[in-house]
């Protein structure tokens, strides 16, 4: 168990290093490192909670995933947390680098 422990902590890492990379000059100074693994957090809860884990992939494997719905639903979950005011349109971003760090696993 602390072995799933330390290799989630080890991919959570390497999803915010990609994550700041991906992100564009002009966000990188918007998020923190805490607020990218505070994301992270978050999508994992949306995709469980929104079934997206249940679906069934298509043809070639992938199941679609509405970006800027993803990304709303978290602004409005950190907003309600009061965890900080963050746009739909900051966070697709977010969303987008970890779905990519995804697909390169």
């Amino acid at each position: 168990m602390e072995d799933d422990f330390m290799a989630q902590a080890e991919d959570d890492l390497q999803t915010v290093e990609f994550i700041r990379a991906y992100l564009p000059q002009d966000l990188k100074d918007r998020f923190t490192d805490d607020d990218l693994f505070y994301f992270i957090d978050l999508l994992a809860d949306y995709y469980v909670e929104s079934g997206l884990l249940d679906e069934e992939p298509d043809a070639d494997g992938f199941v679609d995933i509405d970006t800027e719905s993803v990304a709303k639903a978290i602004a409005e979950r950190a907003r309600k947390e009061k965890y900080g005011d963050f746009t739909p349109e900051e966070l697709i971003w977010v969303v987008q680098g970890e779905l990519e760090f995804g697909e390169q696993e």
